[in-house]
C-alpha cells in the first residue's frame, strides 16, 4: 500500500458515519453511570443524608459486574419493533429518561429507601442498554475500525459525565433539584434519536432458537474456537492487562494527600491533568491501531502503562512539586488512554459476532474485576509497605499481563476477527 492509499484508507476510516454512531454510544452509554456516582451523591449530600448511607449507595453498581448473567435474553428475544439490538436499545433509553427525571419525587429524608431502589433500576437499565449498545458496535465495525471505533466510543463515555459532573452542579445553585434531574436527564433523548436514526446491522447467524442455546452456545463457541487452553490464556490476559494500572491508580486521590497537595492543587493540576491525556491517548490511539493493528498496540502501550506506573513511585520518592504532579499524572493517564484503547479493541476482536451481547458482556465483567480486587488489597498494601514500594508493586504486577502477549496477540501475527 502506498503512502497516499494508506493516508485514503486513515481518512476514510475516521471520517464516516459509523464513527459518529460511536459517540452518539458512547455518550448515552456513560451519562447514566455518571448520574449515579456523581449527582446522585451531590444531591444526596445537600439533602443532609448522611456520609455512611451515601457510601452505601456505591452497591446500586452491582448490575453492571453482573450484566452477563441476564445478557442471554437480549441475545435471545427480540422485541416486536426496530429489531435485535435497537428495540432493547430504546426500552432501555426511554426507561432511563423516565427514572432519573422521577428521582426527584422522592424526599432523600425519608424516602432513602425508594431512592436506592429507583438508583438500583437505573443501574439495570443502564447495564442492560450497554449489553445492546455494546453487540450493536461490535457487528456495526469493520475489522479495521475496531480500535478507532471503540476508542471513540469509551472517550465520549468519559467526555458524557461533565453533564451531571459540572454542568447539572452548576445547575443545582441556580434551579431547584425538580428541575435539574429532568434537565439532566433529557440528555437521553440523544440516545433515543439514535436509535430512531439508525438501522439495524446486518447479522451472520440468526438468534439462537431457545434460552438454553443462549446461554450455552457463547460459553461453546468462545473454547471451540480458541481450544481449551488457549480459551484460558485469554481470559487470563483479560484480567491481568489492566491489573497493575488499576491497582495504581485506586487509591490516587489518597495518595495525592498523603503527599501534601492541598485539595484545591489535586483539584485544579491532577484533576485536569488526568482528563485531557485520557482522550487524547485514547484517540491517538485508535488512530495508530488502524496503522499498526491491535496486537503491536497492546505491546507498544502495554510498555507505556508500565513505565507511567515507575512515574507514582519517582512522586512518592521525591514528595513534592506541583509541576512533577502534573507531569507525572498526565503521563500516567496517558498511558491509561492508550492501553484501554487497545485492549477494548482486543475485546471486541475476540468476541464472536454470532454471540456478540453475551460474550461482549461476559468480558467486559471479566475486566471489571481487577478493579474491584484493587479497591479491596491496595489500603492493606500501603500500610504494609508504604507508596513507594506499592509503586514497584504495581508495576511487578503489570508483567504477567504482559508476558501473555506472546501467546495471545504476538508483535508479528495480526489476528484475523471471529
Amino acid at each position: 500500500m502506498d503512502s497516499m492509499t494508506e493516508e485514503i484508507s486513515i481518512r476514510q476510516a475516521i471520517l464516516n458515519r459509523r464513527m459518529l454512531i460511536c459517540i452518539f454510544t458512547g455518550f448515552a452509554s456513560g451519562l447514566p453511570l455518571y448520574i449515579l456516582i456523581s449527582l446522585v451523591p451531590a444531591w444526596l449530600r445537600t439533602e443532609q443524608v448522611d456520609l455512611t448511607t451515601i457510601g452505601l449507595f456505591a452497591l446500586i453498581g452491582m448490575p453492571y459486574t453482573w450484566k452477563f448473567i441476564w445478557s442471554p435474553l437480549l441475545e435471545r428475544f427480540k422485541l416486536p419493533f426496530l429489531g435485535l439490538r435497537r428495540g432493547w436499545m430504546l426500552v432501555t433509553q426511554l426507561g432511563l429518561l423516565g427514572a432519573i427525571a422521577l428521582l426527584p419525587v422522592f424526599n432523600p429524608q425519608g424516602d432513602i429507601w425508594s431512592i436506592a431502589a429507583l438508583c438500583t433500576l437505573i443501574a439495570f437499565l443502564s447495564a442492560t442498554q450497554d449489553i445492546a449498545l455494546d453487540a450493536y458496535r461490535r457487528e456495526l465495525l469493520p475489522d479495521a475500525e475496531l480500535g478507532l471505533g471503540n476508542s471513540i466510543h469509551v472517550n465520549a463515555y468519559r467526555i458524557s459525565g461533565l453533564i451531571p459532573g459540572s454542568l447539572a452542579l452548576i445547575l443545582a445553585d441556580l434551579l431547584p433539584w425538580d428541575w435539574v434531574f429532568p434537565i439532566t436527564a433529557a440528555f437521553m433523548a440523544s440516545g433515543v434519536l439514535l436509535t430512531l436514526s439508525i438501522s439495524e446491522p446486518h447479522r451472520i447467524t440468526p438468534s439462537p432458537s431457545s434460552l438454553r442455546d443462549a446461554v450455552v452456545e457463547p460459553f461453546q463457541e468462545f473454547f471451540q474456537r480458541n481450544g481449551t487452553s488457549a480459551a484460558l490464556l485469554v481470559l487470563a490476559f483479560m484480567f491481568l492487562y489492566k491489573l497493575g494500572d488499576s491497582m495504581a491508580t485506586a487509591l490516587a486521590t489518597p495518595f495525592y494527600l498523603d503527599m501534601g497537595f492541598s485539595m484545591t492543587e489535586i483539584g485544579l493540576v491532577a484533576k485536569n491533568a488526568a482528563l485531557w491525556p485520557m482522550i487524547i491517548g485514547g484517540i491517538a490511539g485508535g488512530v495508530a491501531m488502524i496503522k499498526i493493528g491491535i496486537n503491536r498496540a497492546l505491546w507498544l502501550f502495554g510498555v507505556v502503562q508500565i513505565v507511567s506506573i515507575l512515574g507514582f513511585a519517582l512522586l512518592a520518592h521525591v514528595g513534592s512539586g506541583l509541576w512533577l504532579l502534573g507531569l507525572v499524572i498526565g503521563f500516567e493517564y496517558l498511558g491509561v488512554g492508550l492501553g484501554t484503547a487497545a485492549f477494548v479493541a482486543f475485546i471486541a476482536r475476540t468476541t464472536s459476532k454470532a454471540h456478540t451481547a453475551t460474550q461482549f458482556a461476559l468480558f467486559t465483567a471479566l475486566t471489571a474485576l481487577p478493579r474491584t480486587f484493587a479497591n479491596a488489597a491496595t489500603g492493606k498494601n500501603v500500610d504494609t509497605i508504604g507508596w513507594e514500594n506499592f509503586f514497584y508493586l504495581c508495576t511487578l504486577l503489570a508483567v504477567p499481563g504482559m508476558l501473555l502477549l506472546f501467546k495471545v496477540a504476538p508483535w508479528r501475527e495480526r489476528s484475523s476477527n471471529p
